[in-house]
């Protein structure tokens, strides 16, 4: 048996809104796992997502119909040793992220991507990778596991 990689890179995307630009799939390429942080607004942005990477999604205020109906609302992931709190927006977080032993929290909603460093806890929020909201960019994040550790980059798409 070969050992894993000693990196694992995750994309994370979030606010799609039914639109998925080539910009955004580019800056996701080669992501071994990609994280949708909900407001997905159709299965083909997921499938189209799962052409690059197994996806774990969860669904946002705006997901609604017969597609959305089993995504959960939020998503504990494990990837390379660290866990992933997935919610969609963070004023519905219900978990004490460190008292859980989560290592980051993925969110979006707000539309603004951040990456905050709170106790142990790592925060991330990619922004939105769909329509262009007020003046904030259009962006992704990607994530990098190695040795139990993660490390968040935001990538803003030149849209």
């Amino acid at each position: 048996m070969r050992p894993g990689p000693s990196v694992t890179r995750v994309g994370v995307i979030s606010d799609t809104h039914g639109v998925l630009r080539p910009e955004a799939l580019a800056a996701l390429a080669g992501s071994q796992r990609i994280v949708h942080a909900g407001d997905v607004g159709s299965a083909e942005v997921l499938e189209a997502l799962a052409r690059i990477a197994p996806v774990e999604s969860i669904r946002g205020n705006n997901d609604r119909g017969p597609w959305a109906r089993d995504l959960p609302d939020t998503r504990l992931v494990e990837i390379g040793g660290v866990r992933l709190h997935l919610v969609h927006a963070l004023a519905d977080l219900e978990l004490d992220p460190a008292a859980e032993g989560v290592h980051a929290v993925i969110s979006g909603h707000s539309h603004k991507p951040s990456i905050e460093t709170r106790g142990s806890v790592l925060y991330v929020n990619p922004g939105s990778a769909g329509p262009r909201r007020f003046t904030l960019p259009v962006a992704v994040a990607r994530l990098e596991i190695r040795r139990g550790k993660v490390t968040a980059e935001i990538v803003t798409l030149n849209i």
